[in-house]
């Protein structure tokens, strides 16, 4: 059984520049790296697919995450009738 490599980010991301540039054929390109033709048309779709990221505005604000309003009501109405319960038993309740 063939062991997998595993290849560092730095590497990955030279070759898939190289692709990009398109000076060498992939056929050369596997030749130079002992890569396969189609790992390295792997990592230029990634790189094209990941380059939008480079460029993204990170000053703005992420959206808000998406919040359950009737699980929040529901939470609220059990914690009021608890501080309700709990004045009541303690003597607090001035109504």
């Amino acid at each position: 059984m063939a062991r997998r490599i595993s290849y560092q980010a730095a590497f990955k991301g030279k070759v898939a520049l190289e692709a990009l540039k398109e000076s060498k054929t992939l056929s050369d390109l596997s030749q130079e790296y002992k890569l396969h033709a189609a790992q390295i048309s792997k990592w230029k779709t990634q790189a094209i697919q990941g380059i939008s990221q480079l460029f993204e505005d990170r000053r703005k604000k992420k959206s808000a995450p998406e919040v359950d309003i009737e699980a929040l009501y529901a939470q609220l109405g059990k914690l009021q009738s608890q501080l309700e319960f709990l004045k009541k038993k303690t003597g607090m309740d001035n109504s």
